[in-house]
């Protein structure tokens, strides 16, 4: 069971390699768990933490097909859009979802001076290794 664990992180840790080696976007994206789900067959449940330097952000991406996240600011403030809604500010201890093809515009750390956190939750098909596609230029 550990084997099947341990390998899972590593595989989806290399899929969000770009994310971490993008020093442009002051961004670290570190998988902090991954497990099967028993009770849903072919899902499992994956631990996504997000750490923007000052004024760091992400790149605008969207995720697998198969995805449903849950994210919660741990620290910091992140400017965040989803879809065509409003970009909203979410605070530590405030949370948003990102539901099956949504289009993550923004994401962003507000200050330029403090850093932040989010922890992403992903529930999501057990085989899929890329859980980030950034958009094409």
């Amino acid at each position: 069971m550990f084997s099947r664990l341990f390998y899972s992180a590593i595989f989806a840790a290399l899929a969000l390699s770009p994310a971490m080696a993008d020093d442009a976007s002051r961004s670290k994206v570190t998988v902090v768990f991954d497990h099967v789900l028993p009770n849903v067959p072919g899902k499992s449940m994956r631990g996504v933490l997000v750490e923007y330097e000052p004024g760091g952000t992400s790149a605008a991406h969207t995720h697998p097909n198969s995805a449903f996240i849950y994210a919660t600011v741990l620290e910091g403030a992140i400017r965040s859009q989803v879809n065509d809604g409003p970009a909203t500010v979410y605070r530590a201890g405030e949370s948003f979802a990102e539901l099956p093809g949504d289009h993550h515009a923004v994401s962003e750390n507000v200050s330029d001076t403090e850093p932040a956190r989010l922890l992403a939750v992903f529930v999501v098909d057990t085989d899929e290794t890329n859980l980030v596609i950034d958009d094409q230029p």
